[in-house]
């Protein structure tokens, strides 16, 4: 009866335009559900009805709490599947049968339909779907064709050897200014984008709740990646019935290569200006190891993705997004590698080409990391907490002797 009353003071809000009674998530709960959508809600009521893959990972468990599936719960189960595959492959009702359900193609459809509708500004959200291997790279060469073009002009492309100094090439505060403008313009970005879509979802907060329990619970799912083992430890499956765990190890040597080339950074900063320390830095220094170190996972960690990516079942993916996946292993996999040639080569009068050819990728991966794969991390990263914030609550449904 209370939901019946909810539903009609929503309905009554919406007739009279007061969006602001309705609140987010119910207004997107009357939206009408696009085609993508419509197909995720058909297989969640076929998969609430079966039951076997429950504990498969978290997805199963937050749709057992449903009877329904409106926009903003089909948005939040979409960011919060893995596309590890294990459900496909142990579904009695895949194709061919008739139910042909399809949980990782369906979720993966939804998910690219998330980033573009919440994506600042929205009107390059439909980047998402047109940010693929060719405009990644096109991007990255004409930005190194420029550098390159700037150190011509110059007269610096091949020079005498400068130890190593970057900074005799382009000055610290212009690579200051200029990175530091793309990298928070990226953040700003994704921030407001997964701040929309966490109002959306978010089930709020009750009377003497306390979220930091489910945050923990969260960032441990997230940085362990939990739900790439199967729910079972043995891992996903990729293209075929077998299991493997390297898609998990690979997506870890990623991340953390990543996280490492950034902890790298900001020690540099730090010695740059808390300890007037200056580059450049000698290969033993705390900057340069961890640079080393994360460079090597970046080089691993994408490698092996492309390489998963190329062998994966197409029908447990989405096509359409197969651009936008390698697009940003390539961005990656050229950072790390023209990043690992320059600090090879910095004390050789190749290291301004060099230099300009690193830095205009790492130019191209900042300027397209709101509107690409990165944004995956994201998203599953809020879904992954409102899944912990739910499941310590009572259920809802009050079914049967509930």
């Amino acid at each position: 009866m209370q939901h019946l009353e909810a539903l009609t003071r929503e309905a009554a809000a919406l007739a009279n335009g007061d969006i602001d009674t309705i609140g987010a998530s119910g207004l997107h709960g009357l939206l009408p559900l696009t085609a993508d959508e419509e197909e995720v809600a058909r297989t969640l009521q076929i998969c609430n009805a079966c039951r076997y893959c429950e504990g498969f990972c978290a997805v199963f468990p937050a749709m057992t709490r449903r009877l329904e599936f409106p926009k903003a719960d089909i948005h939040y189960l979409a960011n919060l599947c893995h596309n590890c595959g294990a459900c496909y492959h142990a579904c009695q009702y895949a194709p061919p049968h008739e139910f042909a359900v399809n949980i990782p193609q369906a979720m993966a459809k939804v998910r690219v339909q998330t980033y573009g509708d919440f994506a600042f500004p929205a009107v390059l959200g439909g980047l998402y779907r047109r940010a693929g291997m060719t405009v990644a790279l096109a991007l990255a060469g004409g930005l190194v064709l420029f550098l390159l073009m700037v150190l011509a002009m110059r007269g610096s492309l091949w020079h005498a050897p400068l130890a190593g100094n970057f900074y005799a090439i382009f000055p610290h505060n212009l690579l200051a200014a200029m990175f530091g403008a793309v990298f928070l313009f990226a953040m700003l970005a994704l921030g407001i984008g997964v701040t929309r879509f966490w109002r959306q979802v978010t089930p709020g907060t009750r009377d003497g709740e306390s979220h930091g329990a489910a945050a923990g619970g969260a960032a441990h799912d997230a940085l362990r990646l939990k739900y790439l083992d199967g729910g079972h430890g043995k891992g996903c499956n990729n293209d075929d019935d077998a299991f493997t765990l390297l898609r998990r190890r690979f997506h870890h040597f990623t991340f953390y290569g990543f996280m490492l080339c950034f902890a790298a950074t900001t020690v540099a900063t730090l010695y740059h200006y808390l300890l007037d320390l200056h580059a450049p830095y000698p290969v033993t220094s705390v900057p340069v190891l961890l640079g080393i170190a994360g460079g090597i996972g970046l080089l691993i960690g994408p490698a092996g993705l492309l390489w998963l990516n190329l062998r994966r079942d197409p029908k447990t993916m989405d096509a359409a997004q197969k651009p936008m996946d390698r697009g940003f292993i390539a961005l990656l996999l050229l950072t790390s590698a023209s990043g690992l040639a320059l600090l090879a080569f910095r004390d050789t009068g190749a290291m301004a080409a060099l230099l300009a050819i690193h830095l205009g990728i790492v130019m191209a991966l900042f300027a397209t990391l709101p509107y690409g794969k990165f944004a995956h991390g994201i998203f599953r990263s809020a879904a992954l907490l409102k899944f912990h914030i739910e499941k310590r609550r009572p259920a809802d449904l009050a079914l049967g002797s509930d």
